[in-house]
């Protein structure tokens, strides 16, 4: 596949293959979270945004498999570093303390393992001072061990914000406020306070700023004289520097300062969850960056292909086996792809191609002005348009699909774009005509108060 010349090519979708294969997919597996019946055939040519279903169809896919595949398909800084390294049975060793060794010196190894891969990591992050980093699988694992080890150094009680998603393990769902769907019937760790997540533009109307005695919600709560939490009893405040899953919302820079106050004056760690916008997706290195907020913890996972916790070692507990995970740290597969991918990421010219795309993207839809879109935010390419309501947004979501475009929802009724970090001009210009013609859609325009089939946020 040419991805110079490459567009999308659909006969239907979903067609007959997809169906078998999402139907047999279905005869064992747990229901999960739908998004649509895309089969994705890894037999057949992709790059880039560009792959092919089972059927044939040619589709562009602008999820970036929700920031997971922060390059797309096949991207050749990553594919040709893969290729040189020569592949072991096992691939996994059991966790961060079992060591494998890539050939050559640890410095300058044949083959990239975890330990390279906690270089690279603290590499990015010593602008925070955070020297020290614990492995897992997964980003719910990440947001754990985080959790944990600021719980391990102080207090039971916690601050999260509206709208916030942080993972589906009980931990980390105790922390979300996205969907009800996600915790309902679900055992929580108990002391967990909710703020709202202040994105608004100008004065502020979401209830984070108050007429009391600190002026937002947090810091009244934590006043020595008049709030009704002990800043002593409070072990983090966990927040993500763009909203993923609530919406795409970006914060108000007057409550980062708040936030940054509050962490000062009562010295409580801040976790930055930068699993969906970390690692160049909004045009720096991590979503934090875009703040003046030093966070006492990073979190990451997707495009890093294994998860990870950075923090300073001060903040790690000392004794052994207080943190350990069997396979965690040890996927010798995923940590060379880490290591290939961070090298992508930090080469010349991609985060400045971020920020020019993401610019260009929100030109275009600001010129088109389409119908039924209330907003267009966000950063880099992590990019939100939101719909006047729920079903319009799922539809639209749909006649995408049946023109070759991959898109997602996430909040309420909002659609996320998430093109590869290396996504060029004309891949944007011919991913956003497919886009706005989709919006103009009958079946679109139509659109009323029933409900369309199926939930697109993942």
């Amino acid at each position: 596949m040419d991805r110079e010349t490459a567009e999308p090519s659909v006969r239907s979708m979903p067609g007959e293959k997809a169906e078998q294969w999402v139907n047999y997919h279905h005869e064992h597996a747990a229901p999960s979270t739908y998004v649509y019946e895309f089969v994705w055939d890894i037999t057949e040519d992709a790059a880039g945004p560009f792959c092919t279903d089972v059927d044939g169809n040619v589709l562009m896919d602008f999820t970036s498999h929700v920031a997971a595949a922060p390059f797309g398909y096949n991207n050749p800084k990553i594919m040709d570093r893969l290729e040189e390294f020569d592949l072991v049975d096992p691939s996994k060793i059991a966790g961060q303390d079992f060591y494998a060794s890539g050939g050559g010196s640890p410095e300058d190894p044949e083959t990239p393992t975890s330990t390279q891969l906690l270089d690279r990591l603290t590499d990015l992050t010593e602008h925070y001072d955070l020297d020290t980093v614990f492995l897992s699988n997964t980003g719910a694992e990440a947001v754990e061990n985080a959790i944990k080890i600021c719980y391990a150094n102080r207090g039971h009680r916690a601050f999260t914000f509206d709208g916030a998603f942080h993972g589906r393990t009980l931990g980390a769902l105790s922390l979300n406020r996205s969907k009800t769907a996600h915790r309902k019937g679900y055992p929580e760790i108990g002391g967990v306070v909710s703020a709202p997540y202040c994105s608004c533009e100008g004065e502020c109307t979401c209830g984070w700023k108050t007429n009391g005695p600190a002026g937002n919600v947090v810091a009244d709560k934590l006043h020595p004289k008049r709030g009704v939490v002990d800043p002593e009893e409070v072990a983090y405040l966990i927040m993500e520097p763009q909203q993923g899953e609530g919406g795409y919302r970006v914060p108000n820079e007057d409550f980062i300062a708040d936030i940054v106050d509050i962490q000062q004056t009562y010295d409580i760690p801040v976790i930055s969850d930068e699993i969906q916008a970390g690692l160049g997706r909004t045009g720096e290195l991590w979503g934090v960056d875009h703040t003046d907020l030093d966070p006492d913890v990073i979190t990451s996972a997707k495009g890093l292909r294994v998860g990870a916790t950075v923090a300073n070692e001060e903040l790690f507990p000392s004794e052994t086996g207080r943190l350990s995970s069997t396979w965690g740290a040890g996927d010798i597969v995923a940590a060379a792809q880490g290591v290939a991918t961070i090298d992508a990421i930090t080469s010349d010219g991609v985060l400045d191609n971020v920020t020019a795309r993401g610019r260009q993207a929100k030109d275009v839809l600001h010129d088109a002005d389409p119908d039924f879109v209330e907003d267009v935010r966000g950063r880099g390419l992590m990019l939100a348009v939101e719909f006047d309501t729920k079903e319009r947004r799922e539809a639209v979501v749909h006649a995408c699909l049946e023109r070759g475009l991959l898109v997602l929802g996430c909040g309420h009724k909002t659609l996320r774009l998430l093109p590869p970090l290396d996504v060029t001009e004309r891949e944007i210009d011919l991913a956003l005509d497919i886009f706005l013609d989709a919006i103009d859609d009958p079946e679109v325009r139509h659109v009323g108060a029933s409900k369309v089939d199926g939930e697109s946020a993942v």
